[in-house]
């Protein structure tokens, strides 16, 4: 029986990490994890994610997507036409975000900048990777879980893509891919990754998702209001942006 860690790991990503065309009005990738106590995730953040949406839908089959949220699509076209409960949803759902026990890894990278630092870029997906892999190693050597299995759990996009991140999350995971002059030895856990489908409605993907683009537009427009970022600024464990 393998003896799993007492934390969960949820990742997700906001912007495109290729670097041959750049858009211009996102020109930046972003990757979060998400970390939760099992005891608190099971305990906690599920129930009261439930109980969000048993409020506002009457039940709990909506997946919390934020690019959905944001122009008011499919099940969110209700926040179009009634103000009201446009102002209970958001007000519930900050409120959701801010009371979730959880500690947030996450990088941002500037693609622009980045390829004009370097003649042959690293993809911004790899350095993005490291430095959460990289935090997350130094929390749970904290926390004491050595030689424990630690799943970290996608969203699936596809087999290529899958495959991809795949190939580099076993890279680090077992030593064979180093960013930067530090040197974490990644094999005193046991790293699993874990696809799942955004239709799997897990609790955990939902707030990574929800979380990603705040922090990106943090780094992207700084200047610019920002209230999801200020509800989920004290739970970074880490924000590294590149370059």
């Amino acid at each position: 029986m393998p003896d799993y860690c007492d934390f969960i790991v949820y990742a997700d990503e906001s912007g495109d990490h290729g670097m041959v065309s750049i858009d211009p009005q996102y020109p930046v990738f972003a990757l979060v994890f998400c970390v939760m106590r099992k005891d608190d995730y099971h305990g906690a953040i599920v129930p009261a994610m439930q109980q969000f949406k048993f409020d506002i839908w009457g039940h709990d089959s909506v997946v919390l997507h934020e690019h959905e949220i944001r122009k008011s699509l499919g099940p969110f076209g209700i926040l179009r036409t009634d103000r009201a409960l446009r102002e209970r949803f958001f007000d519930g759902l900050n409120g959701l975000i801010e009371a979730a026990p959880m500690t947030i890894f996450a990088s941002v990278i500037d693609k622009e900048a980045h390829r004009a630092k370097y003649v042959n870029p690293w993809n911004p997906y790899e350095i993005a990777m490291h430095f959460c892999m990289e935090r997350l190693h130094e929390m749970l050597t904290r926390e004491r879980q050595h030689g424990k299995t630690v799943h970290i759990v996608f969203e699936s996009r596809g087999a290529k893509e899958d495959r991809e991140l795949e190939l580099e999350f076993r890279r680090i995971a077992s030593n064979n891919s180093h960013w930067g002059y530090r040197r974490h030895d990644f094999s005193r856990f046991d790293f699993q990754r874990v696809f799942v489908s955004k239709a799997a409605n897990s609790s955990g993907l939902q707030l990574a998702d929800l979380t990603a683009r705040p922090i990106a537009l943090s780094r992207l427009r700084p200047g610019q209001p920002n209230r999801a970022f200020e509800i989920i600024r004290p739970k970074l464990g880490g924000l590294k942006c590149f370059p």
